[in-house]
């Protein structure tokens, strides 16, 4: 959240949003690699450098970062992106879980970042 909490396309460096969130600088450098590669920040090096959200926080969606950080979103494998079953048109489960993954996507998608830190910032007002 330390790069929502900066004007969009300010750069952080890593060693800043460490400190800030009490996240270890390697395991940090790992998430930076993996969100860069999902196209949700954009990391630039030197020493003006630093890690930056690729679009504003209002674009951004607990399931853009879930997948990004997790892959294809599936309550169940059956539900996997090219998952072969032989069971898949009789399963008497499969059904009830697409509807429930089918919910639970359009939730996730629904809820920006934006949406996260201001919601933190008020339960933050109310301590």
């Amino acid at each position: 959240m330390a790069l929502g909490q900066v004007p969009y396309g300010q750069l952080l460096s890593s060693k800043v949003i460490s400190q800030r969130q009490s996240i270890p600088e390697d395991f940090l450098h790992k998430t930076i690699q993996v969100l860069s590669r999902a196209g949700l920040v954009v990391t630039q090096r030197g020493i003006q450098g630093g890690v930056r959200l690729s679009r504003p926080l209002e674009e951004i969606t607990i399931a853009d970062v879930i997948e990004a950080m997790e892959g294809p979103i599936a309550l169940n494998v059956c539900l996997s992106p090219g998952f072969q079953c032989q069971e898949m048109d009789t399963c008497p489960i499969r059904r009830t879980l697409a509807r429930a993954q089918k919910a639970m996507l359009a939730e996730l998608q629904k809820t920006s970042l934006a949406e996260l830190a201001a919601e933190k910032m008020t339960i933050l007002d109310l301590k």
